[in-house]
Order: C-alpha cells, then sequence, then structure tokens
C-alpha cells in the first residue's frame, strides 16, 4: 500500500500523475514513483521520501502516453528509492504499482531467482512484474491475469507494458481500484480523492475483477474472463473538499468542521412523531430487534474506541448486551456467529482490511453484518449489504477526528432505534432527540475555546508520557483522547478505567506525567473526584474534563464541556481532547496531518 494514480489519454501525464499523488499525500507515505509508456518505452522515476522528491527529479514532462503512479507506505523492505513503485521486470517493459500484500512472495522470488532473474529491491511486489514479463500470453491482461493466479494475498495493482501501448491494465483483490470516466480520457486511482479533479464519474472494481483501461473507454470482467456491466457511480465530493482553506493543517479543518458533519450524520434520520430514530439502511424489522440477543462491535483503531462507545450506549438505551473488540483479532480466534446476534462492523474508509475479513468471516459463517462506513461505495459497505452512511465527508488528516465523532453519533442513532423497539420510553425518546439534535451548537461552543486548550497544551509539550482516566462511557473517550495524543504528539500516553489506576499504573504517577481524567457531572461524580485526588496526593499533574467549574478546586486545568443527555455525554468530552493533541503536535513543531509510520486506510494485515 498505499496509493495508486493513472491516466491514460491525450493530456501530458506527469502533472496529472503527480497531482494525483499530492492528493493521496494525506494517507501516510515514505516514497513515491511514476511510469509512463512512450513510443514503445517506458521511463520510470521513483524517490525516498516525499512527493516534491520525485519532483527534483529528471521527470518525462512533455512525453504523452499513459501513466501510473504511487505513493509507498513500507511493509516489506525500508523507505528507499530501490524499493520504491513502480516496480519493472529486467527488461524495463513491464512496470507495475501495487497495493495490499503478496503472502507467497519469498516463495515466487526464489523460484524466479533459480530461474535466473536478479531483483532489484526488497520488497514483495516486485515478484508481479518478473511474473508478468515470465508469462506465456497472447495479451497484457492474459499474463496479468496468469501472474494473479500464482500470488497469494492482496492487491490492488495497476499494469503498464511498453509492447501494448495506450492501455493500462488494473485489478484488484482486497484493496480498492477506482476508474474515473472521462471524456476521451480515463483514470485510475485507489482513492477518488487522487481524481475529482478531472471527473466526479467513477466506477468501483469488487474483489476478483479486471479491467483494460484505454483513452476511448474501458473493459471490465472477472479473473476468470467473464465479462461485467458496470455502471458509473457519482463522486458527491469536489476538489474544495480537499483544500484546507484558512486553515494551517487538516486535522484543524476537521476537527472544526465537526458541527456540520454531525448535523449531516443525524440528518433526517431523527423522527419526532415516534420518539424515536429512522434508519432506512439498515433493514431490520421490529421482530426482528426483538429477536437480537446479543450485538458484537468491531473496528479497529479509533474506530473499535467508537465501537466501545456505540457498545455503552447500545446496551444502555437498547438493554441488548453488547461488546466491542478490535476486529483485527476476531476472525484469528475462530469466533462462533450466532444467529440471533447483530455484527456491526465500524470502518471510516470502508477499506479497513482487517475490518473487512472479519466481514467476509461473519458472512461466511451466517451471520448478519450492518456496516457504520464514510465512504459510499466502499468495500465494507458493499459487502455489508446493510447499514449507516455517516456523511462526514472525506478526512484527510491521518488521525481521525470528525470520523470519529459522527461514528459515535451514528451509533447513538442505531442505539435509539433499537431502543425504542425494546424498553425506551418514548419521553426517554424524546429526551434523547433533543440531545442529539443539540450536539452541533454544543460542539461548536467547544470549539470557541481553542485558545484555552491550545495554553493547557503546554504542560505536555516536554512530557515523555501521560496518561487518560475515565469510567464507563468515559473510559472509551480516554481512550480515543490517548490515541490521538500518541498519533500525532509522539507522547506515550495510556488509557486506562478509572479504577484500574490503583491495580498497578498509579505506580508510574508522578510530577513529570500529567493525567487527564473525564469527570462528567453523572452519578459517577464522586468515585471520579477520588480518582482525581489519588493521582494530585502523589503530585501528579491532573487535567479534567467535564462539565462543572468546581473541578477547578480539584484539578490543576480544566476544560469545559457544555452538558448534554447522560448517554451523549462522550461525544462532546472527546472534542477538546481533538484540539489538545492538535496544539501539543504544533508546539512539538511536528507533521500533524501526516505523522510518522501511521496510514490513513490500513489495507493490509
Amino acid at each position: 500500500m498505499c496509493g495508486i494514480v493513472g491516466y491514460v489519454g491525450a493530456q501530458e501525464s506527469i502533472p496529472i500523475l503527480l497531482e494525483g499523488l499530492e492528493r493521496l499525500e494525506y494517507r501516510g507515505y515514505d516514497s513515491s514513483g511514476v511510469a509512463v509508456q512512450h513510443d514503445g518505452t517506458m521511463t520510470v522515476c521513483k524517490a525516498k521520501g516525499k512527493v516534491s522528491a520525485l519532483h527534483a527529479l529528471d521527470l518525462p514532462y512533455g512525453m504523452p502516453g499513459p501513466g501510473i503512479g504511487h505513493t509507498r507506505w513500507a511493509t516489506h523492505g525500508e523507505p528507499s528509492d530501490a524499493n520504491a513503485h513502480p516496480h519493472v521486470d529486467q527488461s524495463g517493459r513491464i512496470a507495475v504499482v501495487h497495493n495490499g500484500i503478496i503472502e507467497n512472495a519469498s516463495l515466487i522470488r526464489e523460484r524466479l531467482e533459480g530461474q535466473g532473474v536478479v531483483f532489484s529491491s526488497d520488497t514483495d511486489s516486485e515478484v508481479l512484474p518478473h511474473l508478468i514479463a515470465a508469462a506465456e500470453a497472447d495479451d497484457l491482461v492474459g499474463a496479468v491475469r496468469q501472474a494473479l493466479a500464482v500470488i497469494e494475498g492482496t492487491y490492488g495493482i495497476a499494469v503498464l507494458d511498453s509492447r501494448d501501448p495506450g492501455c493500462v491494465v488494473v485489478a484488484r483483490n482486497g484493496s480498492p481500484v477506482v476508474i474515473g470516466v472521462g471524456n476521451g480520457e480515463n483514470f485510475i486511482a485507489s482513492d477518488p480523492a487522487a481524481i475529482v479533479r478531472y471527473t466526479q464519474q467513477a466506477i468501483f472494481l469488487e474483489d476478483g475483477d479486471m479491467a483494460v483501461v484505454r483513452a476511448d473507454g474501458f473493459q471490465t470482467f472477472r479473473l476468470d474472463s467473464t465479462e461485467t456491466m458496470k455502471r458509473a457511480e457519482t463522486i458527491n465530493w469536489g476538489l474544495d473538499t480537499y483544500d484546507k482553506g484558512d486553515h494551517s493543517h487538516y486535522m484543524h479543518k476537521e476537527i472544526f468542521e465537526q458541527p456540520e458533519a454531525v448535523q449531516r450524520t443525524l440528518s433526517g434520520r431523527l423522527d419526532p412523531q415516534s420518539s424515536s430514530a429512522h434508519l432506512g439502511g439498515i433493514d431490520l424489522e421490529p421482530r426482528d430487534v426483538l429477536r437480537l440477543r446479543r450485538v458484537k462491535i468491531l473496528g479497529c483503531g479509533s474506530a473499535y474506541y467508537a465501537g466501545l462507545a456505540g457498545a455503552n450506549l447500545i446496551e444502555r438505551l437498547a438493554r441488548i448486551p453488547t461488546e466491542a473488540e478490535p476486529a483485527s483479532e476476531f476472525r484469528y480466534r475462530n469466533p462462533i456467529i450466532e444467529p440471533e446476534t447483530l455484527y456491526v462492523v465500524v470502518s471510516q474508509s470502508g477499506e479497513t482490511l482487517d475490518t473487512l475479513r472479519a466481514v467476509q468471516e461473519i458472512k461466511r459463517k451466517g451471520g448478519r453484518v450492518l456496516g457504520v462506513v464514510n465512504v459510499v461505495g466502499s468495500s465494507i459497505a458493499r459487502e455489508s449489504g446493510i447499514g449507516i452512511y455517516l456523511h462526514a465527508g472525506p478526512e484527510v488528516s491521518v488521525a481521525s477526528t470528525k470520523a470519529f465523532t459522527c461514528t459515535v453519533a451514528g451509533l447513538a442513532v442505531l442505539a435509539l432505534h433499537l431502543g425504542r423497539v425494546r424498553d425506551l420510553g418514548a419521553g426517554d425518546g424524546d429526551r434523547l432527540i433533543a440531545g442529539l439534535n443539540a450536539l452541533p451548537d454544543q460542539i461548536a461552543e467547544i470549539l470557541k475555546t481553542e485558545d484555552h486548550i491550545a495554553a493547557v497544551a503546554e504542560r505536555f509539550v516536554r512530557s515523555t508520557s501521560a496518561m487518560f482516566v475515565g469510567r464507563v462511557g468515559g473510559y472509551p473517550v480516554a481512550l480515543e483522547g490517548s490515541q490521538k495524543l500518541k498519533e500525532v504528539s509522539y507522547i506515550h500516553a495510556e488509557a486506562y478505567p478509572s479504577a484500574e489506576l490503583k491495580h498497578g499504573p498509579l505506580a508510574l504517577i508522578g510530577p513529570d506525567v500529567p493525567s487527564v481524567a473525564i469527570v462528567p457531572d453523572d452519578e459517577l461524580f464522586d468515585k471520579n473526584l477520588s480518582t482525581v485526588s489519588e493521582i494530585r496526593s502523589r503530585r501528579g499533574p491532573v487535567i479534567a474534563v467535564g462539565h462543572t467549574e468546581a473541578l477547578h478546586e480539584v484539578a490543576d486545568e480544566m476544560l469545559l464541556v457544555p452538558k448534554s443527555e447522560p448517554e451523549l455525554d462522550p461525544l462532546l468530552l472527546g472534542i477538546p481532547l481533538q484540539l489538545l493533541a492538535y496544539h501539543v503536535a504544533l508546539a512539538r513543531g511536528l507533521d500533524v496531518d501526516q505523522p510518522r509510520n501511521l496510514a490513513k486506510s490500513v489495507t493490509v494485515e
């Protein structure tokens, strides 16, 4: 992985490829490269580092012909010029860009080396051009098909052949590939962000699909040569969506987009007449809801933490036993799939491979899956069949902010829907609808306190470690706050349930370890104050996040949040922690949008 872009048409390829790669920078990467086919020759340029390093090379400007480009996030082989994509065969005839992992690459490499093939990189991806070049086939499509029959693993690929002018062959299995449909030209990408400047009509390939893309059209078919008829879908996000505007960073922009993003997530879904929620995409009849014995929520990283918050909401409102689990662990323990369990899978991109594989495992065993995703037409959305689109808009910064908040909001709407079918009274339904409708304005109110949060962030700038604690609904908030801080500031941070602090982690507390305590004004307020006292009695600085000014008397700093309905408090308590992490990273002079070692959409296991 991480990003693919391609072009076939009359225009010069290099400017289009470079712009597409820059649009994909947000996904996280360590090197980039391009290949252009022209007059029977293949020109390849690639470099370690940012796309700006690629600009500095002697690129083949003024050279018409199809081209492909790539941004790489290392899985096999360290970041280097040699390990960057595109990779070519020994003759330089075949050029390939690849997202995913080839699991049997070492065996294929050993076999090819025995046949005299010399490899020039440490990557798993390089086996592909050598396999394609060695294939006994009449055309590039046949050669690619033969090569793919040999490999095991996941891929999204784009292939050029200097002997087959005017076309790019693409294929997908577990890693997204999109064809952008133009007028007399066509585009290829792993993410629509790379091509929205040129077209908003796109074909999304399914796993097991291949396509031949030419300037005057394209053909799609399955790996077994069966032709498929695919309709173009409209990409609703325009170029301006990917612009930072007046903000210094995408993360800052996306934090401040949350009032509107949450409003979109809720729009049309709250039904005051029935004191409930309307979710047209989930197709669950009341009798199906009444038969549910359990709900299981699966996600990775911030999506998992949102799932923990959602599990608390569903259990509290619908009185259905609910738990959240990392999707990355789920299928490896041979899970028991129960017919009366609803499996809710959460992914911002809809392409997270660990989560996608969990979906496939559940469906293989006959389970019912509901997807909660942000990207329309994504793999998890299509695999799930039923679900909730978040409509948060594109999230460019690697660290999730608005998608996390919108996911919890979406799960709150689901909890309200399930609850009203089961044990939740109309009065509580009305109360929660009013609370949900108030969220956008309350988030905007929190964002007005940015200057104060930035001042509090100074307490963390020279820290090497931090602690986050919360109880019940506050615990997922603590986990996500910890995640944000470590992601963008590189400060070691841990999160614990507040009551667990005294069972070991308290040994870490001292003057140099600031603690963030989630202290909502609820039935656990006094117990949370006891935790604050435990920390301060050991000279640990405390930043309290809560609703009452009285916290100033017990904490060193306070981040004040408007009071919501108790069940909805986690939606607001996490907002100041996003800004806290942002300003700590900013003060430390770090790359806020593209933290080291991380990628936006993790399409490898």
